[in-house]
C-alpha cells in the first residue's frame, strides 16, 4: 500500500495538570554571542537569528559585548518603571474584577521589552504599540491618571469613550494609537519611517506585535517594504509563548525561530532574551544605531512569557499548567534587574519593599483621581453629543441639527426613573441613528 501523508498538528508541550515543559526553549550562555557592528550586511548576520543574546546571568552578573554598561541610577529608574507598570497593570485588573471597568489586559512577565526599549530609544522616535507595552507610556511620563481614565471611559478619557480599554494613544508623546486588528503597527510604522527618511530626519520607528500576529498578512507587508526600501524602522515581534490559548508553535515557532524571519527578507534578525533588561536594551541601541545610520530595518524576537492571562475574559488554567510561569527558565524580569543591582552594591531588599510600598500609594492615590471623573457606575459622564465630534474637520450641516436637537432634548430630561424618561431615551437613541 502506498505510504500516504501526515499533517501536523502542533501540540504544546503541556496541557493543565501536566509539568510545565520548557525544553524546546533553546539557550545561549549569557555573554557569548559576539556584537557585530551596527552596518555590517543582513546576510553576515544570521546567526543572530539563532542564538540568543543574553547579558545577565544565572547569578545575576553583567556579561558580554551587548552589556549597555549603564550607571546605576538608571538601573534604578528602569527598575521603577518595570515595577510602577506591574503594580499599575494589578491595580487596573482588581478594579475590572470590582466592575469599576470593563476590560483589561496585563503584560505581567513582559515589563522589561517596554521600559528596556523605551529607554533605549529617543523621545522624537514614534512608537507604533501592541496591547501589552503599558511600560513604553510610563517611560515616556504618560500620567497614570489619564490612562486609567481611558480605560474608564469617563470625562476625561483621551479617546472620549470610543475606544475600548487599553488602546491607548498619546500625540504628544510619540506613540501611535493601539490597535486591536492585529500586526497593522508594522506597515504603519515602516510606512512612518519612510516618510521621516525623505523628509531627512534622524527619528526612527518602533513596532511591537505578539509571536501570533506575524501569521498575518500585515506582518508580510510591513517586512517587504521595509526591506526593500531599508526603511529606519525596529520591528519587534514579542515571543510571549501564547496568543490567547494558541501555543507559539502554530504560528510558526516550532520549524524555526520567529527571528529568522527576517534573513529571508534580507532584514537582520536578532532573538534575544526578553526578561533581561541589560539585553534587550543593548540589542535595541544597536538596531536603533543601525536604522539612524541608513543600514535599516531589524527584526528583534524578545523571548519572554505571559505570566498571566491573555485577558481579563481568558482563563489560561484551561489550555496551559498553573505552575508554568514560575517554571519559565528565564525567570521574572524585575527580580533579575533588582538581583544584578543588589549585587553591584546600589540596592536592597530593604529599598525594593520601600519603593513598592510607594508606588503602590501613588497608583492607589492616582486611581481615586481618575474615578473622580467616572466610572461603569458611578458619574460624571461623558456628554452624549460628543459623538458628533472628531468625525468631520468641518462638522456638516445634518450633524449640526442632530446634535443641538439632541442637545435640547437631554435639556428637557424628566425625573430619573419617570415614564417620561424612558420616552425620552428612546427619542434621543432614534435621533442618534438619524442619518
Amino acid at each position: 500500500m502506498a505510504q500516504r501523508s501526515r499533517l501536523h498538528v502542533p501540540h504544546p508541550p503541556a496541557r493543565p495538570g501536566e509539568k510545565p515543559d520548557f525544553s524546546y526553549v533553546t539557550l545561549t550562555p549569557a555573554g557569548t554571542v559576539a556584537r557585530p557592528d551596527a552596518k555590517a550586511p543582513a546576510r553576515e548576520l544570521e546567526n543572530l537569528g539563532r542564538e540568543m543574546v543574553r547579558v545577565l546571568d544565572d547569578d545575576g552578573r553583567a556579561q558580554g559585548p551587548w552589556n549597555p554598561h549603564l550607571e546605576p541610577e538608571e538601573l534604578q529608574v528602569a527598575l521603577r518603571h518595570m515595577l510602577l507598570t506591574r503594580i499599575f497593570d494589578d491595580r487596573m485588573q482588581r478594579m475590572q474584577r470590582q466592575g469599576r471597568i470593563s476590560f483589561y489586559m496585563k503584560s505581567t512577565g513582559e515589563e522589561a521589552v517596554s521600559v528596556a526599549q523605551g529607554m533605549a530609544l529617543q523621545p522624537g522616535d514614534m512608537l507604533f504599540p501592541s496591547y501589552r507595552n503599558q511600560g513604553l507610556f510610563i517611560v515616556r511620563g504618560r500620567s497614570l491618571v489619564d490612562l486609567m481614565c481611558q480605560c474608564l471611559s469617563n470625562t476625561r478619557d483621551t479617546c472620549r469613550g470610543r475606544q475600548m480599554p487599553i488602546m491607548y494613544h498619546w500625540g504628544a508623546g510619540n506613540i501611535f494609537s493601539i490597535s486591536g486588528n492585529l500586526a497593522t503597527q508594522f506597515p504603519q510604522a515602516v510606512g512612518w519611517a519612510m516618510a521621516a527618511a525623505i523628509k531627512g530626519e534622524d527619528r526612527i520607528a518602533a513596532a511591537w506585535i505578539g509571536e501570533g500576529a506575524s501569521a498575518e498578512a500585515d506582518f508580510h507587508h510591513g517586512m517587504t517594504f521595509a526591506s526593500v526600501y531599508q526603511a529606519p524602522v525596529i520591528l519587534n515581534i514579542v515571543n510571549n509563548q501564547w496568543a490567547i490559548s494558541t501555543f507559539q508553535g502554530f504560528a510558526g515557532g516550532e520549524r524555526r525561530t520567529f527571528a529568522e524571519y527576517g534573513p529571508g527578507y534580507g532584514i537582520p534578525g536578532v532573538r534575544v532574551d526578553g526578561n533581561d533588561f541589560l539585553a534587550v536594551y543593548g540589542v535595541t541601541r544597536w538596531a536603533a544605531e543601525r536604522a539612524r545610520q541608513s543600514g535599516g530595518p531589524t527584526l528583534i524576537e524578545h523571548v519572554t512569557y505571559r505570566a498571566g492571562a491573555h485577558s481579563t475574559s481568558d482563563d489560561p488554567s484551561r489550555y496551559r499548567p498553573k505552575e508554568e510561569w514560575t517554571a519559565w527558565p528565564l525567570g521574572d524580569p524585575i527580580s533579575r534587574l533588582k538581583q544584578h543591582l543588589i549585587g553591584l552594591g546600589e540596592w536592597s531588599e530593604e529599598r525594593h519593599t520601600a519603593l513598592e510600598k510607594q508606588l503602590e500609594a501613588h497608583v492607589i492615590a492616582c486611581w481615586k483621581e481618575a474615578a473622580g471623573f467616572g466610572t461603569l457606575t458611578e458619574g460624571p459622564r461623558l456628554d452624549p453629543a460628543t459623538m458628533f465630534e472628531d468625525v468631520f474637520h468641518e462638522m456638516p450641516p445634518h450633524l449640526v441639527r442632530q446634535r443641538e436637537e439632541l442637545r435640547a432634548l437631554a435639556a428637557m430630561q424628566p425625573a430619573k426613573g419617570s415614564g417620561e424618561e424612558k420616552s425620552l431615551e428612546a427619542r434621543s437613541a432614534a435621533v442618534a441613528k438619524e442619518g
